[in-house]
């Protein structure tokens, strides 16, 4: 069932996405070669306790999952493409790292994630991490009234093989609200003009994966979280929390600093 929510609870959702826009960012700062993935936790959770928010990731378990997730951010490097489980790993030059993180505030949720190069990035990568964020863009732009969630993920989608990116068809985006996770699913390959409309007072959390490889497939890494490329391609992940309005799209997670 997908809630539609009143103006003002769209605007306590704000609230939330704004304490997850600023995580973000100090993340993005605290990332540097030899900073562990665990310190970028920790930038994260000092954010979060500072706004009064707690976080949806922590102690979080779905059911494909074997044990509650530790953290209060996904870190994903390289070739793993979403769920990192924060290590000690210390980041390297040239790394390619995707961050996500949510926070709740007021009884409300926001989620959003970024990619981005420490150090020295490869024309590759750089090439990748664009292309992410256009289809972020696209699949936002898309979010409109009277359109459908097809809309959304065909968006999305084009951008995403136009660039000759692999795309996992069974993870992508989400309705969000009260919960983290709810419905409807938001694709990231799909027809126009099918699926659910979209009424003022939808929210949903859009996120391209991207698989630079091409392939599709990925696999579950030993610690029962990690999604990685099957063929050790990299992979980027972009991620904004959107509410659909009368007046359009309305980022709620949206970043004042340029990352």
């Amino acid at each position: 069932m997908v809630e539609l929510k009143t103006d003002t609870s769209i605007d306590a959702m704000y609230e939330a996405g704004q304490v997850v826009a600023q995580a973000l960012t100090a993340v993005r700062k605290a990332a540097d070669v030899g900073v562990s993935l665990r310190e970028l936790d920790e930038v994260a959770r000092e954010v979060l306790s500072g706004a009064g928010a707690t976080s949806p990731f922590l102690g979080y378990r779905p059911s494909f999952a074997s044990t509650p997730f530790p953290a209060v951010i996904c870190a994903s490097v390289n070739d793993a493409i979403v769920h990192g489980i924060p290590t000690g790993y210390r980041l390297r030059d040239g790394d390619l790292v995707s961050i996500d993180c949510g926070a709740e505030l007021g009884g409300w949720a926001g989620d959003s994630a970024i990619s981005f190069v420490v150090g020295t990035a490869r024309p590759a990568d750089v090439r990748l991490v664009a292309t992410a964020e256009r289809a972020l863009a696209a699949g936002i732009g898309a979010a409109v009234v009277g359109n459908r969630i097809g809309d959304i993920a065909h968006a999305i989608g084009s951008v995403c093989r136009a660039g000759g990116y692999g795309i996992m068809d069974d993870f992508g985006g989400h309705g969000i609200g009260r919960r983290m996770h709810e419905d409807p699913p938001v694709p990231n390959e799909g027809r126009p003009g099918r699926g659910l409309r979209l009424w003022h007072g939808m929210v949903l959390a859009i996120e391209p994966m991207l698989i630079a490889g091409g392939e599709d497939a990925y696999h579950v890494a030993p610690d029962g979280w990690t999604l990685c490329t099957n063929d050790g391609s990299r992979a980027a992940h972009t991620e904004h929390t959107v509410a659909i309005t009368d007046a359009g799209p309305r980022v709620l997670t949206a970043r004042e600093e340029a990352l």
